[in-house]
C-alpha cells in the first residue's frame, strides 16, 4: 500500500492511501474521520427525534439540528451500542463461566467532557435523547457534575470563587462514592441539584438516579487523573467522549452567550449576575472577556485540554458550533 504523510496544523500524523482522499486520517492512535466519513457509519441506526424535539434540547447560543443528530449523534450511538453489547458479553462469561456467580446488569456509564462554553450541554442532552429511544436501553439518565460543587459559602470561605470549575471547586469525596454506588447497582441515589441562575447548589434539592441502563456524566474536568484520591472520576467510565474546538473560538462562543443571558436571565432578581443587567454591550463584552481569560481560559490549558487525548472520541467543532472532525482512538 502507498501512503502518503503530512503533518497536519494540530500535530497529527496526516497518512492516507495515495490517490484515496477519502479513506480516513490515520494520525496513531486515533483514526479520524471527515464530518461525511463518519456520518457514513451510521449503518441501521433509526432516528427517533424530529424537529419538534430539539428547541427543548438546544443550548443558549447553541444551535441543536436534525443533520447533527443523523450525521453525529446516530453512528456515535451505533459504535456506543456494539461497545455496551461487548462489555456485557464480557462481563457475563466473567462473572457467570468464571466466577459462577452472574449479578443483574449494571449502568454503563458514558462521559462527556470540554470547555466551558464548547456546547457539552446540548450534546448530552441530544445523544440522552437519542439512546433513550432506542430498545436496548430505555432508561438513560443525565448527570451533570456541576450538583458536585462546593456550595458558594463553601468557595467564598475557603477563597476558590475564582477557581470554580477547577477541580479543587468540586466536592471529589461526593463525586467518587456516587460513580461508586453507581457501578454497585445502588438503588436510590441522590444527586445535588445546581442553579445556574442563583450559581449555586440548592439547598435539599436533588435529582434521583436509580439504576438506569446508561448513565451519562457531563462535565469540565471528568477525565482527571492527578489528585490524591486512591481512584479518579475516570475508574467508573466505560466510554468517553470530548468536545473539542480552538480555544479563541470557544472565548468567542463564551462572549456571545455571556451577552444573550445579559439580555435574558440576568434581568432576573434571582440571578447570581443581575448586577450586570444595565452595562452596555461593549462593558458585557469586556467583562466576558475578562472572565474568560482569567478563569476560564486557565482551566481549559491547565486542566480540561490537557484530557482529551485520555478519550475514546473526540468531536472537534468549527467557527459556527458544527461538528467537523471525529477522532477515534484506536486503543
Amino acid at each position: 500500500m502507498n501512503l502518503a504523510q503530512t503533518t497536519r496544523p494540530d500535530g497529527l500524523a496526516d497518512t492516507r492511501q495515495s490517490g484515496s482522499a477519502s479513506l480516513p486520517l490515520l494520525a496513531p492512535p486515533y483514526v479520524v474521520f471527515d464530518r461525511a466519513q463518519w456520518a457514513a457509519l451510521r449503518g441501521g441506526t433509526s432516528l427517533a427525534l424530529s424537529e419538534i424535539d430539539l428547541p427543548a434540547l438546544a443550548g443558549v447560543n447553541d444551535p441543536a439540528t436534525l443533520a447533527d443528530v443523523v450525521e453525529l449523534i446516530l453512528p456515535l450511538v451505533r459504535l456506543v451500542d456494539l461497545h455496551i453489547a461487548a462489555a456485557r458479553s464480557l462481563s457475563a462469561m466473567v462473572e457467570g463461566a468464571f466466577v459462577g456467580q452472574p449479578r443483574a446488569t449494571v449502568p454503563y456509564v458514558i462521559a462527556v467532557a470540554g470547555s466551558v462554553a464548547v456546547g457539552k450541554s446540548t450534546f448530552a442532552r441530544l445523544l440522552q435523547a437519542v439512546l433513550a429511544r432506542g430498545e436496548q436501553h430505555p432508561r438513560v439518565d443525565l448527570v451533570a457534575t456541576d450538583g458536585f460543587l462546593y456550595p458558594t459559602e463553601t468557595l467564598q470561605a475557603n477563597g476558590l470563587m475564582e477557581r470554580k470549575g477547577f477541580p479543587e471547586s468540586y466536592d471529589l469525596r461526593k463525586m467518587l462514592a456516587f460513580l461508586e454506588g453507581v457501578k454497585a447497582g445502588t438503588p436510590d441515589l441522590r444527586v445535588p441539584i445546581y442553579s445556574h441562575e442563583s450559581y449555586d447548589v440548592l439547598p435539599g434539592r436533588y435529582q434521583s438516579v436509580d439504576r438506569p441502563d446508561i448513565l451519562i456524566f457531563e462535565g469540565l474536568n471528568v477525565l482527571q487523573t492527578a489528585n490524591s484520591s486512591a481512584a479518579v472520576a475516570s475508574d467508573f467510565f466505560d466510554f468517553t467522549i470530548y468536545l473539542d474546538a480552538d480555544s479563541a473560538t470557544i472565548e468567542k462562543w463564551y462572549i456571545d452567550r455571556f451577552l444573550k443571558l445579559q439580555r435574558t436571565v440576568f434581568q432576573r432578581k434571582t440571578s447570581y449576575f443581575h448586577n450586570y443587567r444595565e452595562l452596555t454591550p461593549e462593558a458585557a463584552s469586556d467583562l466576558a472577556r475578562d472572565i474568560w481569560r482569567r478563569i476560564n481560559l486557565p482551566n481549559l490549558t491547565d486542566n480540561i485540554e490537557p484530557t482529551k487525548r485520555r478519550a475514546r472520541v473526540v468531536m472537534r467543532k468549527g467557527e459556527n458550533h458544527r461538528i467537523e472532525e471525529v477522532w477515534l482512538r484506536q486503543t
